[in-house]
């Protein structure tokens, strides 16, 4: 396996070389990809100070120097990237020795596009720990709950399958080839500053083969900080409405572009309408409720049931 480890670097200083090192542990890592994407602090020195010192990383920034957030900089980490296969990991986690256990195995198999795995968390500062518990709170160990493959991962991460599937694995966990990201044209949707890993996961789900692979116990550590976005946005908040919505209006408009199942398009359409409506203020909103009431009440089993509780 040559595989090429992408790294949007972004306020890491403190972590981004202990990531990078955890990456370089492996042989089948054929090139470790740092995407510097305009840091406030001093991570820039820090991603030189890594090129110098080890043959296999590459440095790249945005041609305009610029912040263009963690998606773009996956997509030019992808674009540059020279390897078989594409791992993804942020500055602040690193891998753990299993990492690429199960893939060594499962890419064997040449229908296999895609391998997931779990990850565990650590706690790195103690209010990251306090963000994480009440804004977040979900297992320590993100993982899946039965091994899947193919359709089932798709239809599990959308809450379609008989048993629940459970949680995202996230990027970190996961290792795709490349060929078939080409081949697919599929990318990172840059307009999202949040939700673009599962937005990328889910249609990736969709569009490749995806097979489990270690889903009991981690392969990799995502680091919880002073400086996590993700754990300072309250559930149910407008701000947390609001990057909802535009996560599901990015799946929708993907959506409109395939034929998908009944069921499917239609949870997708209506959990993009609920978290639009939840933008929504005093009568404008009392209308626009009880017009997507009218036209389809299963919008009320939507995580809206949440968000109506708000006083308007």
């Amino acid at each position: 396996m040559k595989i090429s480890v992408i790294i949007p670097v972004y306020n890491a200083e403190k972590y981004v070389s202990k990531a990078v090192e955890s990456a370089l542990q492996f042989d089948e890592v054929y090139e470790v990809i740092l995407i510097e994407d305009h840091s406030p602090d001093n991570a820039l020195q820090a991603c030189r100070e890594l090129v110098q010192k080890y043959d296999k990383v590459k440095l790249f920034q945005h041609p305009d120097k610029g912040n263009h957030g963690a998606g773009a900089s996956r997509n030019l980490g992808i674009e540059k990237a020279t390897g078989d296969f594409i791992a993804f990991l942020d500055a602040d986690d690193y891998f753990l020795p299993n990492r690429f256990t199960a893939e060594k195995e499962l890419f064997k198999d040449p229908k296999i596009d895609g391998v997931f795995n779990a990850i565990g968390t650590e706690y790195l500062t103690k209010k990251g720990k306090e963000e994480f518990m009440s804004n977040i709170n979900d297992s320590e160990l993100l993982t899946v709950n039965y091994a899947a493959e193919g359709k089932e991962v798709f239809r599990g991460l959308l809450g379609f399958t008989p048993e629940a599937f459970g949680s995202f694995f996230t990027l970190d966990a996961l290792t795709v080839r490349r060929y078939s990201l080409e081949s697919k044209k599929l990318r990172f949707n840059e307009v999202l500053r949040l939700h673009q890993d599962s937005d990328f996961i889910i249609k990736l789900s969709y569009l490749c083969h995806l097979k489990s692979g270690i889903i009991d116990i981690p392969v990799a550590m995502r680091g919880m900080h002073d400086d996590n976005r993700i754990t300072k946005i309250i559930k149910y908040s407008p701000q947390y409405n609001q990057r909802q919505f535009l996560f599901w209006n990015s799946l929708y408009e993907w959506s409109n572009t395939l034929s998908l199942e009944t069921d499917i398009a239609q949870h997708i359409y209506l959990q993009k309408k609920a978290f639009e409506l939840s933008g929504k203020k005093g009568i404008s909103k009392k209308i626009g409720l009880l017009a997507a009431i009218l036209k389809n009440p299963n919008i009320l089993r939507t995580k809206y049931r949440f968000t109506y509780s708000h006083k308007a």
